[in-house]
């Protein structure tokens, strides 16, 4: 991998962000369009530094720079979205389309085209998840907060959880996207690794299994990624509104940032944490998720009691976690999903969906 003296870990300032929120691409039926690369063409070039494809022509990203905050973060991801809507692009914020059937056409590039060799018929609906990386100053630092966020993975699975639907029906899942990609190899959470050197030792392992080209291809919950000289957190579903997504950020930033002045203990099995998150993933914030003193606590709880612990550490100050507050009183996407499917119908939802991703980042909601 080569990757112990390649890594950039250090090269920014300690707990810098960067985030991406991967949308889809819908027509005026409301339904799946095959047009990221289409959209992505319309764009000024200084646009496009911010907007990528990704594996599903039907899917587009969004990525931030390296921002000091969410407040940052969320100007960035907002003005992409003006720019592609702008552009023409219709985009809708879930983790699975929720009327989708069949398969979607993907992005013809070297890369993907590995991944299609790769999941073969496991490739049919787009997954779109949210992404938030923290700058760690060097790469012990960067596997002790990912060995510790591994605990946070299941309470922010249940806040984000937002794919209740798939082809239309309920999957009786809070995030039916975790139930899609933990079907693909290598979506999973890490073990817990001693050092730098032992995540090397196992990721080399691992690309020489699967027969890719490099680590990038390890689709872990959390990870670390020292060609970014970050810590990736991957576990969420992405949601409508800029700020809801900002919001998720601040948090993995000041887990982040908590970890790196007061580590937590640690103690339990990998089994375990897997298992509260399918928990999670199942039943969203009706969940009960284990906890580093072996019980087991509503996510509403510890919702609460996490943001409380975050407040001190969020660099965008308490206020940048606001909107996670809604999240545990009213509600996460996939609640409000099947309410509006209840109130409006399946049209009803998509279009609400639609509005909501269009909606400014000062106004949308999870």
């Amino acid at each position: 991998m080569a990757l112990a003296d390649e890594h950039r870990f250090g090269a920014s300032a300690p707990l810098t962000l960067g985030v991406e929120e991967e949308l889809l691409l819908v027509g005026e039926d409301l339904e799946l369009v095959a047009a990221a690369e289409e959209a992505i063409a319309r764009l000024e070039p200084a646009q496009r530094e911010h907007v990528s494809t990704e594996l599903f022509a039907t899917q587009i990203e969004l990525k931030t720079g390296v921002c000091a905050d969410a407040d940052e973060a969320a100007a960035e991801l907002e003005t992409a979205r003006r720019a592609l809507r702008a552009a023409g692009a219709t985009l809708l914020g879930a983790g699975l389309h929720p009327t989708h059937t069949g398969t979607s056409e993907l992005v013809d590039k070297p890369r993907y085209q590995v991944v299609q060799k790769d999941l073969a018929g496991l490739i049919d609906t787009p997954p779109s998840g949210l992404h938030v990386h923290v700058g760690m100053p060097d790469p012990e630092t960067a596997i002790a907060v990912a060995n510790a966020l591994r605990y946070h993975l299941p309470l922010l699975a249940a806040l984000c959880a937002n794919s209740p639907f798939r082809a239309g029906e309920d999957s009786g899942m809070a995030s039916a996207r975790a139930a899609v990609v933990r079907a693909y190899p290598r979506f999973e959470m890490p073990p817990e690794f001693d050092s730098y050197a032992e995540f090397l030792r196992v990721a080399d392992q691992l690309v020489l299994a699967a027969g890719v080209d490099d680590y990038t291809y390890l689709w872990w919950d959390v990870r670390p990624h020292p060609r970014l000289g970050t810590v990736e957190v991957r576990a969420m579903d992405v949601q409508p509104g800029v700020a809801a997504n900002a919001a998720v950020a601040a948090l993995v930033q000041a887990l982040a940032a908590k970890e790196i002045e007061v580590p937590s203990p640690g103690g339990l099995a990998r089994e375990a944490l897997e298992e509260s998150y399918f928990q999670a993933g199942r039943h969203g914030l009706e969940a009960r998720i284990l906890v580093a003193d072996g019980t087991a606590v509503p996510a509403r709880e510890l919702g609460r009691r996490v943001l409380d612990e975050a407040a001190p550490y969020a660099v965008g100050g308490a206020d940048s976690l606001a909107e996670l507050e809604r999240v545990l009183a009213a509600g996460n996407g996939a609640e409000e999903q099947r309410r509006l499917r209840r109130e409006l119908g399946l049209e009803g939802l998509l279009r609400t969906l639609v509005e909501r991703t269009a909606a400014r980042a000062d106004s949308a909601g999870a």
